[in-house]
């Protein structure tokens, strides 16, 4: 996942997206139930699929072809969101303790 925020913008309707990756529509509901990704929904309800998304089911279709069944890729993809979550924080705690070394 990235820092940009129009990365986690849904942008693509689920046949485009679908496309995109590779995959059927069927594919990106089975996810979604599965807990793996959630798509933002227009007002209507029609799902829309950000970059991010997309990069979430690439990283899903890579477990799955390791051989990891849909459960460990949720635990897996957990994992490292919160992998993710705290090297920035240590990145942060590290930016403060430097200025205040500086002090």
């Amino acid at each position: 996942m990235s820092d940009d925020p129009s990365r986690s913008r849904g942008v693509y309707g689920i046949t485009v997206a679908a496309e995109i990756l590779g995959v059927g529509d069927q594919t990106l509901r089975l996810y979604e139930r599965k807990g793996l990704l959630t798509p933002d929904r227009t007002p209507g309800g029609t799902r829309r699929y950000s970059e991010d998304d997309l990069d979430v089911v690439r990283r899903v279709i890579a477990l799955l072809d390791d051989g990891v069944n849909i459960v460990g890729a949720r635990h897996v993809l957990a994992v490292e969101a919160d992998n993710l979550r705290l090297r920035r924080q240590v990145a942060r705690l590290s930016q403060v303790e430097a200025g205040a070394a500086s002090e």
